[in-house]
């Protein structure tokens, strides 16, 4: 006659507890998740901002003699040209490209030497060490 012992429900403790170990580890896939996430979001941005950068010094080299005359020439939170020359209609446009990027901005300083320097500003405080004034600048000979 076979002897039995008393151990009901340890199987089901130990079945609770490796549940509760695999529920812990997948939270934390998912908190590592979001985080990559918001980090590829970043580098998104970070990438678009070079796009916009590299974009404008294409314009300023297209129309380098206004350029160098200073008519592309836009401080940083200046309100987008209205007029109808190609200068004010080029600003215009990539002001409304950067206003893609979570508060995006830019400047654009042309000198009479010729060299551009083109700044492109946002809003990176989502990412991981981001910064709300992270900026982008590109500095070329027209």
């Amino acid at each position: 006659m076979p002897i039995f012992t008393q151990q009901s429900g340890f199987s089901l403790l130990e079945v609770l507890i490796a549940v509760a170990i695999m529920a812990l580890g997948l939270l934390g896939l998912a908190g590592l998740q979001a985080q990559g996430l918001k980090n590829n979001h970043s580098a998104y941005i970070r990438s678009q901002a070079a796009l916009y950068a590299y974009d404008m010094v294409d314009r300023l080299r297209a129309d380098r003699a206004a350029a160098i005359a200073g008519s592309y020439n836009l401080t940083m939170a200046a309100s987008a040209p209205t007029g109808t020359a190609l200068a004010d209609t080029e600003r215009a446009g990539w002001l409304a490209q950067l206003a893609v990027l979570p508060t995006g901005d830019g400047s654009i300083n042309v000198t009479s030497t010729g060299v551009a320097t083109i700044t492109v500003q946002w809003n990176d405080s989502r990412a991981t060490g981001g910064s709300a004034t992270e900026s982008m600048q590109v500095v070329s000979q027209l």
